[in-house]
């Protein structure tokens, strides 16, 4: 598991790492019943503090991608890949506007956003 944190980022260090396993278990690199490394471990490696680490994993165990288990650690949920609750997709469309607001604000048209959004999944899938 390859995960690289940028100190002098704007974006928090545990929203890097959130981010980070969340495209970690797109890609298929972390699987469904896979237990992540220990908070403790995982600070140590990337040299973080082990709060910055245990942020991260609550806020992936809010969103239902893992679940938290006393003496176990944070496992990965199985997402059923046929289909997303409304729920789901609501706070998706939530975190999506805002962004797709942006890019407009900067000048891009729908179509670049439309290129933009299958690179990435492509990207996704390759990796």
């Amino acid at each position: 598991m390859f995960i690289q944190i940028e100190p002098t980022s704007d974006i928090p260090i545990y929203t890097q790492l959130a981010n980070q396993l969340t495209e970690l278990i797109a890609r298929g690199q972390l699987k469904s019943g896979e237990t992540l490394p220990s908070v403790r471990s995982l600070a140590s490696d990337l040299g973080v503090n082990m709060h910055t680490v245990n942020k991260s994993y609550h806020a992936l165990e809010q969103k239902g991608i893992i679940s938290i288990v006393p003496k176990s650690g944070a496992i990965i949920n199985s997402i059923v890949s046929s289909g997303i609750t409304t729920d789901n997709q609501q706070k998706i469309i939530e975190q999506l506007k805002p962004v797709i607001a942006e890019a407009v604000v900067f000048g891009m048209i729908p179509e670049e956003i439309e290129q933009l959004t299958t690179k990435i999944l492509k990207k996704l899938k390759e990796e």
